[in-house]
């Protein structure tokens, strides 16, 4: 009769929060299976475009006169409205690879609405993973 061994086997790995649910990620930075397996878009990212949008032909038709109406009404905070609306300012092929779910993993929306450049260049440097 043989003793039984037990092998014990560690892999380093984190688990990020992303659009409400968890991701285990490998120590590459990368969620095994994602990119087959991404069916959907960002929830927050898409949601957060949508209304940047929004806002945006708000102010752009002349129903509102200012942020601060525009803030009022929506019963958001002014800053927020502005920080917001920097995403209309998004290369046109970085809200197709969000809205295709094919942005960086750790591409979030506070980073992204905090330290956007304005060049779409500069841009697309500063995600790319």
């Amino acid at each position: 009769m043989t003793a039984a061994t037990s092998i014990t086997v560690r892999v380093p790995l984190a688990i990020r929060r992303r659009g409400g649910r968890k991701l285990v990620v490998t120590p590459d930075g990368s969620a095994p299976g994602a990119t087959p397996a991404r069916t959907r878009a960002d929830p927050a990212l898409v949601k957060a475009l949508a209304r940047a949008h929004r806002w945006k032909r708000l102010l752009e038709s002349g129903r509102f006169a200012s942020l601060g109406e525009l803030a009022a009404t929506e019963k958001i905070d002014r800053s927020y409205l502005g920080k917001m609306l920097r995403l209309t300012l998004l290369a046109p092929d970085i809200v197709e690879a969000i809205l295709d779910r094919r942005q960086p993993i750790d591409l979030m929306l506070p980073a992204l609405i905090e330290h956007l450049p304005s060049s779409w260049s500069e841009q697309r440097a500063a995600i790319e993973p």
